[in-house]
C-alpha cells in the first residue's frame, strides 16, 4: 500500500534534551497504525510535531508526498490530517447536533460571513446526522453536550473530527479514563470509521491496540524501539523489557 505520512530523522529538543531522538516511520493509506510506549517514551511530543503543535529540531515530515514540517497547526488541518486530543474539546453549551455542524461550517465559506440567519446551516443538518450515526450518537442529537457521559463525549469529539473530512486521522488516547463499558464502545467506533481513513493512534489499552491496529511503532526515550504487528512486538524482548522491566506483554 502507498505511504500517505512519513517522518525522517525527526528530532525534538527541550533544553538539550532529546525528546524525539531520529524517529522514522511510514504510515500506509488505510491503515491504523498505533504509537506506543511506556511513560515517558516521547508519544504526546511526537504528535505534536506532526500536528505542527510543536517544531521539531531536525528531520521531516510528509503528509501525501507534500513536505508539512513546522506548518502551523491549522494549515496541516486544512491539508487533511486532524487531531483529537486527550481532553475534550466540544462546546459544552450546544447541542450534539450543532457541535458537528459547527465543524462542517469551518470547511465552508459561511465563518467568513459577518451575519448569518439561523436557515444558513439548516443544509448541513443530513450530513451532520450521518456523521453522529457513524459513532452511535443519532439518538443524542439534541441533547446538550455538557450532559453526556464521558465517553460520549468522546464519540462526539469524534464525529467533530471526521466533519473535516480527514485524509489523516491522529487519536490521541480515546479511550484514557474510560469505564470498560465505555472504552468497548469507542473501540468499535473506531474500527466502524476506519473505512476510507488512515488513523494514527496513541493509545496505553493494550487490548484496543490489539483488536484495532495493523501495524505498532513502539517508542523508548524517543527512539523507535520496534515496529511491526501486534503479534511481533508483543513477545519481542525489547518490548517486554522497556514495559516491566521483564515477563511478558499482553493484551
Amino acid at each position: 500500500m502507498a505511504t500517505i505520512l512519513e517522518t525522517r530523522d525527526l528530532c525534538k529538543s527541550f533544553a538539550g534534551y532529546r525528546a524525539i531522538d531520529g524517529v522514522s516511520i511510514d504510515v500506509e493509506e488505510g491503515a491504523i497504525h498505533a504509537i506506543i510506549g511506556p511513560n515517558g517514551a516521547g508519544k504526546t511530543t511526537f504528535f505534536n510535531l506532526l500536528s505542527g503543535f510543536e517544531k521539531p529540531t531536525q528531520g521531516t515530515i510528509a503528509l501525501g508526498g507534500h513536505d508539512i514540517t513546522g506548518l502551523a497547526p491549522h494549515r496541516i488541518s486544512r491539508l487533511g490530517m486532524v487531531r483529537s486530543f486527550q481532553i475534550n474539546s466540544i462546546f459544552t453549551h450546544l447541542t450534539v447536533l450543532d457541535n458537528v455542524k459547527v465543524s462542517l461550517e469551518s470547511c465552508t465559506e459561511l465563518p467568513s460571513r459577518f451575519w448569518l440567519s439561523g436557515s444558513a446551516t439548516n443544509r448541513l443538518d443530513a450530513r451532520a446526522r450521518e456523521l453522529l450515526a457513524d459513532v452511535g450518537l443519532e439518538r443524542e442529537r439534541d441533547v446538550v453536550a455538557a450532559r453526556l457521559p464521558y465517553g460520549r463525549k468522546r464519540a462526539l469529539e469524534l464525529a467533530i473530527s471526521l466533519a473535516r473530512e480527514p485524509r489523516v486521522l491522529l487519536l490521541d488516547e480515546p479511550t484514557a479514563g474510560m469505564a470498560i463499558e465505555d472504552v468497548a464502545r469507542v473501540s468499535r467506533t473506531i474500527g466502524r470509521i476506519r473505512t476510507g481513513r488512515t488513523i494514527v493512534l496513541v493509545e496505553h489499552n493494550l487490548s484496543v491496540v490489539s483488536d484495532l491496529s495493523d501495524r505498532i511503532t513502539v517508542l523508548q526515550r524517543g527512539k523507535v524501539l520496534v515496529e511491526g504487528t501486534y503479534a511481533q512486538v508483543r513477545d519481542d524482548k525489547r518490548v517486554v523489557d522497556a514495559y516491566l522491566g521483564g515477563g511478558s506483554v499482553h493484551a
